[in-house]
């Protein structure tokens, strides 16, 4: 069928809702995109994997080529928030259960091999699809009910819609203990697209569609700015690029600060940053640093371990009163369901699913973090299987 716009707010609204349930009842994505990829396209898929990311799923992006240099700080982006990129698109994981096809007018425009055509003739895979090209002889790729296919500036504007109604969800933010949907990362892959898809507006004819660009992108370009540097007001786009770029140096160091205090047990590769190491590392870094990277890490030692993996830190002081304890499984082990985790340690501030759970305790709780963390260790050993 020819793609056209969604009808109604309503029908729309219903899509979302669907592809958001999916992100939290599936487990394993793979995002595609078109030949060649540009600005969009990219950008597109690397914000919805994300999204993906704060509700502690998996997501590998196949990029079909090698990406132009001008999008180095997106793919840096994708290391630290445990993104896998895949250049030649033969070597994913065979257990994808969801396909998000994004920015790509019609099937043949798919960047595919053998394995990728499995996965569309497989009834059990999902396929999502986010696309802003309406007409023409563009043709549906995703199953009915899971087409976020309409009018829009760009296929990354879509995702903002989709964050916009995840940030509305008040009941997954505090499942997953999500400090903010919109995160500096997510906003600047958005923008990104919306940008180099309109060449700054330039190419938007209407003035509906100028004047919803001009809302969207100054609204996110505020959030931006807010995100990346609290007391900066930058001018332009490249100003934020330059910003950001130095930002990634100091992702760099918060990575090998967590890696160089990593410990294993028999069965799980821990960090556990006590109030004194984490006071050192926020002298340097922001918070969403610190959260992204110790997700890397998370996801890192987890398989490193081959088993699991616990890291945790203080909060930024003066921020909030709470420790934050990540545990991961690796992809290996299936034999112990993290949820479990909470009920026993009696754990009631936390959430996630089987694979991938966090959950944060006020400091004045712990009398003695070490043996806290020690505890913790020494408790899942015994109940883990063999």
């Amino acid at each position: 069928m020819k793609k056209v716009p969604i009808p109604t707010i309503y029908e729309k609204n219903r899509v979302i809702e669907n592809i958001i349930d999916a992100m939290l009842t599936r487990n394993k994505f793979l995002l595609l995109g078109h030949r060649n990829p540009d600005e969009d396209c990219i950008a597109s898929m690397v914000a919805f994997s994300l999204l993906l990311g704060k509700v502690y799923k998996d997501a590998e992006i196949c990029l079909g080529e090698k990406v132009h240099e001008h999008f180095e700080y997106l793919l840096n982006i994708c290391r630290y928030n445990s993104i896998t990129l895949f250049e030649a698109c033969e070597s994913f994981e065979d257990n994808i259960d969801t396909v998000v096809i994004c920015d790509t007018p019609k099937p043949s425009m798919v960047e595919h091999n053998r394995m990728i055509e499995k996965l569309f003739e497989d009834p059990a895979v999902l396929k999502i699809e986010i696309d802003h090209h309406i007409g023409a002889d563009s043709t549906y790729i995703g199953d009915r009910g899971y087409c976020l296919v309409t009018n829009a500036t760009s296929s990354s504007e879509l995702v903002g819609h989709l964050a916009l109604k995840m940030r509305n969800r008040r009941g997954l933010v505090d499942q997953f203990q999500i400090n903010e949907v919109l995160s500096r990362n997510v906003i600047l892959a958005i923008l990104t697209g919306i940008i180099g898809d309109t060449n700054m507006g330039q190419f938007l004819n209407s003035r509906r569609e100028k004047k919803l660009y001009h809302i969207f992108s100054s609204m996110l370009n505020n959030l931006l700015a807010e995100e990346t540097v609290k007391e900066s007001n930058f001018k332009n786009m490249d100003e934020v690029f330059k910003e950001l770029h130095r930002l990634s140096t100091k992702e760099d160091h918060s990575y090998r600060y967590f890696m160089d205090r990593k410990q294993f047990s028999r069965s799980i590769g821990w960090v556990a940053l006590d109030e004194g190491d984490t006071e050192k590392l926020f002298r340097n870094v922001d918070e969403e640093t610190v959260v992204n990277v110790a997700r890397s890490v998370a996801n890192e030692l987890a398989e490193e371990s081959g088993r699991l993996s616990l890291v945790s830190y203080y909060d930024k002081p003066g921020l909030s009163d709470l420790v934050q304890f990540r545990v991961r499984r690796s992809q290996a082990y299936k034999k112990y369901d993290l949820r479990k985790m909470l009920p026993l340690f009696s754990i009631e501030n936390g959430g996630g699913h089987e694979g991938a759970i966090g959950f944060r305790l006020p400091r004045v709780e712990i009398d003695d973090y070490t043996l806290y963390v020690q505890g913790l260790i020494e408790g899942l050993e015994k109940v883990l299987p063999a």
